[in-house]
């Protein structure tokens, strides 16, 4: 959903405590720099020398190389209490930039289009600041500098390797810079807030020959475009109305000629949903469906389904923490936005299975500043206010969650 955009003028900054005002600058310094250096998944090399470089500068240990190019960064106040997680994502997208501006990506073919390199710059300027002011909470804060989350997902290899251990996490928080939401907004929510990700691809097997002598033939693109259709009843009649799921055909492939019906067709879409439950449902639903109508024509097919993300769930309580911080830091007429899920998914959700923890949007658009493209979108940018806000809201989360005793 979009949320009612505030009068940007009116967006506060005042609840930014002075020390983060002052970063400002530096945080939009490092998040361009990023930007004009953007890696795919599992190449964020030069990302993660950059972030390695400011962590030795400002005397933070840590560690490089997990999951390949991931980095966890450890701040031990030196008193004894509880282990919150920060999550951010840093890689890219394969998009051609088209944005005319003297930070544009200078790799080919390859954008920060989502807010990652802002994600990475929040990261830092948190950790900055909580190295220098470790009086302000108890126990540890693990910064997780997470690799390929466009994919194939580096969350759940970083889980793997144990960056939730060795001090053990207790809970984790990560935000996501969000064009659906105008600046100076948070959107937090209890329980799901995006949707699972899988895919399928399917080839259907038929008889081809002439066009005028469909009667010698199985025609492989009549069967697959009856079975697309029929994917659309899953969700209008398998599935409960109150519950809310999408299964997409985005590609489909057949045929050469005008006058040659095609023995094969290729096609295959996503399906998204928030309710767990319905984890490898859609497989077994879909592989129904298609097997059901090539039989009736006499055709074969080839299947093939993958679950790569699981919903994304936020625990109840952490949420309200989040949102009792929001509203310490965000002054606008529309404030928190607490319905604002999306069929977007995020393996963020990887790290929510295994610790309590909370994902949450900060709005990031400026439609004044013609900052409102949406993610993914070759002129994606964002609002660089939003990260002094970032900054803020992680810092007061660490400090509330790690109170001291």
């Amino acid at each position: 959903m979009v949320a009612v955009l505030p009068n940007l003028t009116d967006v506060n900054l005042s609840q930014l405590r002075l020390e983060i005002r002052s970063l400002q600058p530096q945080l939009v310094e490092w998040r361009r720099r990023l930007h004009q250096k953007p890696e795919l998944g599992f190449q964020e090399n030069l990302t993660a020398e950059f972030v390695s470089q400011k962590l030795q500068e400002w005397g933070i240990e840590h560690q490089t190389g997990i999951a390949k190019t991931g980095i966890v960064a450890t701040i031990d106040s030196g008193k004894p209490g509880r282990v919150l997680a920060i999550r951010a994502d840093m890689d890219a997208l394969p998009i051609q930039e088209e944005n005319e501006v003297d930070y544009r990506s200078q790799h080919n073919g390859i954008m920060h289009a989502c807010g990652h390199d802002g994600h990475t710059a929040i990261a830092l300027g948190t950790a900055c600041y909580l190295s220098k002011h470790k009086h302000s909470f108890s126990g540890t804060v693990k910064m997780i500098f997470q690799p390929a989350e466009e994919g194939p997902g580096g969350a759940k290899p970083m889980v793997e390797a144990g960056v939730l251990k060795n001090p053990d996490v207790d809970a984790i928080v990560g935000l996501h810079l969000w064009n659906n939401l105008s600046l100076g907004t948070v959107g937090v929510r209890g329980g799901a807030l995006m949707a699972a990700v899988e895919t399928f691809d399917c080839t259907i097997l038929g008889k081809g020959g002439h066009g005028g002598m469909p009667h010698q033939t199985v025609d492989a693109i009549v069967v697959a475009a009856q079975i697309v259709n029929a994917l659309q009843a899953i969700v209008a009649r398998n599935i409960d109305p109150i519950d809310s799921a999408v299964v997409t055909v985005g590609k489909f492939h057949a045929g050469h000629a005008y006058n040659v019906i095609a023995d094969t067709a290729q096609f295959g879409g996503t399906v998204r949903y928030f309710k767990p439950a319905y984890q490898s449902y859609f497989d077994k639903r879909i592989e129904q469906v298609i097997a059901g109508i090539c039989q009736s024509y006499g055709a074969n097919y080839k299947f093939d389904y993958c679950s790569y993300y699981p919903p994304t769930i936020n625990d109840v309580k952490m949420a309200e923490l989040v949102r009792s911080v929001a509203e310490s830091v965000v002054e606008t007429p529309a404030g928190i936005v607490p319905e604002c899920q999306t069929m977007g998914g995020e393996d963020m959700s990887f790290f929510l299975q295994e610790v309590p923890g909370c994902y949450f949007f900060l709005g990031s658009a400026n439609p004044e500043k013609n900052l409102a493209y949406p993610h993914h979108h070759p002129r994606f940018d964002f609002d660089e206010t939003a990260l002094g806000m970032g900054v803020e809201m992680f810092v007061r989360c660490v400090e509330k969650f790690c109170a001291r005793g």
